[in-house]
């Protein structure tokens, strides 16, 4: 399996280049590359001049020191990323998936309904609360180090963490 480093944002516009501004609202963006998933931020301004081309976005607010840090994407933003990577068959962003369904369940927004084998691949039967279509996950069987490590480029990607 490969390893996937997500790389950190810099605070700084991807466009222009300027430093964001404690509390001034920007767009968080994931930007498909060969070796995955890149986070780039963009100003509101260049953004709504612009309009770049991203897998997908959502807009935040730069942090200001004093506030806690807290989850700046909703339960809306993460079930779009999942479905958006239906279908993918790279491994990482398998993977991916695979933590995003377990955010998801644990939110209890997806719910477990069985299993089946699939080409040799174990494949999840999901129903996601608020649609009755049943979606395929495929578990990875990814051990506890390897499924932490995901989790914590998704709060890499997700968060804005930066320690």
């Amino acid at each position: 399996m490969e390893e996937w480093k997500v790389q950190r944002t810099s605070s700084k516009c991807f466009g222009t280049e300027r430093e964001l501004a404690a509390g001034e609202e920007y767009y968080a963006a994931l930007v498909e590359t060969d070796t995955g998933f890149d986070r780039v931020d963009y100003s509101s301004e260049y953004w709504q001049e612009h309009k770049p081309a991203v897998f997908c976005y959502w807009k935040s607010r730069v942090p200001v020191k004093e506030e806690k840090t807290r989850l700046l994407v909703d339960n809306d933003i993460l079930q779009n990323v999942f479905v958006r990577l239906e279908g993918e068959t790279d491994a990482r962003k398998i993977n991916f998936r695979f933590v995003l369904c377990l955010i998801l369940m644990r939110k209890k927004i997806l719910r477990y309904e069985t299993s089946e084998l699939v080409d040799g691949q174990e494949v999840w039967k999901m129903k996601q609360v608020k649609n009755p279509n049943l979606v395929d996950v495929i578990n990875p069987h990814l051990d506890d180090e390897k499924i932490k490590e995901v989790s914590q480029e998704l709060g890499t990607i997700l968060n804005g963490d930066f320690d």
